[in-house]
């Protein structure tokens, strides 16, 4: 008798399939197994999840279903009968943590036999990956992939009824579920995705195969989400996307994210933010749309990830240096105080000395106030992990250590701008140090620590900026 149960298995080759065609929706039909709520009713379950947005929100649809077969969550791992780790792709560190979490889970198992391990997420999409962690990890006893989410209750309960380990990642991406039960990680800050997938490929990204091509969800489903969200007294929305600019290309009804970016601003979310967008189609509407509505922050992430043109040429980009750096001055001439934030691989295949230069250059010349950087990791199945390469380890570390200084230099000089300024500050939480010390985040999206009351949770108060420590602000509660 098999000791496991394959309903999917991931395909690099159907990953790369862009079959014309319509998406299918549909509405979720809730179906609670009775198994599972017999077996795991008032029982607790724990969710670590790795990665973007993309992933939390994905976390948050795991934990909606799990709650409504009774479960409850915990952050203590071995308090938990379900166990899920939802999982990333996107850099090889993000691996690595994954293997050593899931290497400890095994005496957690062996004192709890009971316990239901899952491997969820972007990392099992992935030919190679999923069957390493099959042949090293017997005690996970479910896999699944980021189009089968909505099947959690199901997976769960064919594993409660055949005691097999069950295996569905599925490459094939046609169909969007709406109203999947969702529990939201936190009461005032809500992520809402617009849309699944990415279809620009760039060469060094795993993206388009773990999470499929680009789908938007209709334009009505997602005002429906944000309205609810706005009624029930959230502050700040932020809509998800692999590339959010690309919203609506994929629909027929003509409307496109500028589009939806205005209608939901319109509801009176008092903070709207989007993430991610892409140079390369970020157009004119977008920025008058941005500029138009004070509710709309003016804290975009704008990915340079080099400042050569032959590497981004290579790299598939599909923009050049100079129409970065012409969208740059648009969204200054428009908003002059906006701030920008950015992502730069350090390191990719066959870089030049000359060509990491231009991309100092870059990042001297926009300012931005933050930068994610990266030494560039090869995952499998991209065409940048064939490239050849003659760049040593040792060089990319050195150019990653002068891009470090910098951008700490550029971060610094944006930060010492905020000082001495009163900011709308979105109240975040105690800190773990302080208790009389809380933090929250800027319009433009700065960490800042001032001594308050932990009633302020959750709500928009004014602080005067009153010291810069480059990647946190201090500050002085206005009226508090």
């Amino acid at each position: 008798m098999a000791k496991k149960i394959i309903l999917n298995k991931p395909s690099l080759q159907k990953a790369r399939r862009r079959k014309p065609g319509r998406i299918s929706y549909q509405c979720f039909n809730l179906d609670i197994p009775a198994r599972v709520r017999d077996h795991l009713g008032g029982k607790f379950y724990y969710i670590h999840t790795y990665g973007c947005q993309a992933n939390i929100r994905d976390e948050e649809s795991m934990a909606g279903l799990l709650e409504s077969a009774g479960m409850l969550r915990t952050s203590e791992v071995k308090a938990a009968s379900v166990v899920i780790l939802n999982t990333c792709a996107i850099r090889a560190n993000a691996e690595d943590k994954l293997f050593g979490e899931v290497g400890s889970l095994k005496v957690l198992k062996r004192a709890n036999k009971d316990m239901i391990i899952i491997i969820s997420g972007c990392m099992v999409q992935q030919e190679n990956a999923l069957e390493k962690l099959e042949k090293s990890y017997p005690q996970v006893d479910i896999f699944f992939g980021t189009n089968s989410i909505h099947k959690t209750l199901e997976l769960i309960d064919l594993h409660l009824d055949t005691r097999k380990r069950i295996v569905d990642v599925n490459s094939e991406d046609i169909t969007i579920y709406e109203d999947v039960p969702v529990s939201r990680v936190e009461d005032f800050k809500a992520f809402v995705n617009i849309s699944y997938g990415c279809d620009k490929f760039c060469t060094y990204c795993i993206v388009p195969y773990t999470r499929g091509k680009e789908r938007s969800r209709k334009f009505q489903d997602i005002m429906n989400e944000c309205e609810i969200l706005v009624r029930s007294g959230y502050q700040e929305i932020t809509l998800v996307g692999q590339n959010v600019n690309a919203y609506g290309l994929d629909l027929e009804d003509g409307e496109r994210f500028s589009d939806l970016l205005e209608a939901v601003a319109k509801l009176g979310i008092p903070r709207l933010r989007f993430i991610t967008s892409h140079p390369w189609n970020f157009d004119d509407d977008m920025i008058e749309v941005i500029a138009k509505y004070d509710n709309i922050m003016k804290a975009i992430h704008l990915p340079l990830q080099s400042g050569n043109n032959d590497i981004l040429k290579i790299m598939g980009r599909r923009y050049s240096v100079e129409s970065y750096l012409e969208l740059v001055e648009k969204l200054r001439t428009k908003m002059p105080s906006i701030a920008l934030t950015t992502d730069i691989i350090v390191g990719f295949p066959n870089e030049s000395e000359a060509q990491f230069d231009e991309t100092l250059k870059v990042v001297q010349q926009v300012g931005y106030s933050g930068a994610f950087t990266f030494i560039y990791s090869p995952r499998d199945g991209t065409p940048a992990a064939r490239m050849q390469d003659d760049v040593t380890l040792e060089a990319k570390h050195l150019r990653f250590d002068r891009l470090k200084i910098v951008v700490d230099e550029s971060v610094e000089n944006y930060a010492a701008t905020l000082v001495g300024q009163t900011k709308k500050v979105l109240v975040d939480g105690v800190s773990k140090k302080n208790d009389h010390k809380l933090s929250g985040y800027t319009e433009e999206n700065k960490v800042v620590h001032f001594i308050g009351d932990e009633t302020l949770v959750g709500t928009i108060v004014d602080v005067k900026i009153t010291e810069s420590r480059v990647y946190h602000l201090v500050g002085e509660l206005i009226n508090g």
